[in-house]
């Protein structure tokens, strides 16, 4: 009997891809599209209060460029495409003015992952090691169900904050500043 080999996917074509008519989220894994669930209201609630705060701060400290639900190329030859919730760039990695169709060349200096009840445990740490392995300087996970974000700055260091606990930028997105609670308001 036959095997079918099916072709793996570049970036370029997986961007030229409709999107899916179910609603459902997609990303690339070493060439091989990999569908998730759709997000639900208290993902998209979280994502969009937390990009809202830092494109305010952008707003009048031109330092980078925020983005929501963008592909970020993590690997190239089997090439991985992940969709972080929120993608932050810093001018020098993407300038203001560069208009840019289909993925950056770049990786942003942030990524946020919103956690949805589809993702495992595991499924984040790997996330996360791949993030720094291929560039990434910061990685924030959003924890709506206990209303908390991690901040790691490498992939075996994360610090948990809630409530009233101030999460920072730091020397990757200098300057900006919020309490964890108000990624939930």
């Amino acid at each position: 009997m036959a095997t079918v080999e099916t072709k793996k996917l570049t970036a370029e074509e997986f961007f030229q891809l409709p999107d899916p008519k179910d609603g459902s989220k997609l990303e690339l894994v070493r060439g091989e599209i990999v569908a998730m669930p759709g997000p639900g209201v208290e993902h998209g609630e979280g994502q969009l209060s937390l990009g809202s705060l830092i494109k305010v701060f952008l707003k009048t400290n031109k330092i980078g460029r925020v983005l929501t639900a963008s592909g970020v190329v993590t690997e190239r030859q089997d090439d991985t495409v992940r969709g972080p919730g929120i993608s932050y760039y810093s001018k020098e990695r993407l300038p203001l003015d560069l208009r840019v169709v289909g993925y950056h060349d770049q990786l942003p200096d942030l990524c946020v992952e919103v956690v949805s009840p589809s993702n495992t445990r595991k499924q984040l740490r790997e996330k996360i090691k791949e993030y720094f392995f291929a560039g990434v300087r910061m990685v924030w996970v959003v924890e709506p169900e206990d209303r908390s974000v991690t901040i790691f700055r490498a992939p075996d260091e994360g610090r948990t904050l809630y409530g009233d606990a101030v999460l920072d930028g730091a020397a990757v997105l200098p300057g900006f500043s919020c309490k964890a609670a108000d990624l939930f308001a």
